[in-house]
């Protein structure tokens, strides 16, 4: 997921049927969103963080 090009539909089969049983990580997308998302930069790199955890949630809950 995230900067090995993963995406939800791709990590959707770790899943159990009844949305738990996996653990998705993304530490470089994380960790370095502040240089992926606009607006951000390294003095902003916890919103960034913050924004890039917020954004993968949101991707993931579209698998279900």
């Amino acid at each position: 997921y995230g900067a090995q090009g993963g995406g939800a539909e791709d990590v959707k089969p770790c899943f159990n049927d009844d949305g738990l049983g996996a653990v998705v990580n993304s530490s470089r997308g994380i960790t370095f969103a502040y240089e992926k998302l606009d607006g951000f930069d390294e003095k902003s790199y916890a919103e960034a963080a913050r924004q890039a955890c917020l954004n993968m949630k949101k991707d993931l809950e579209t698998i279900f």
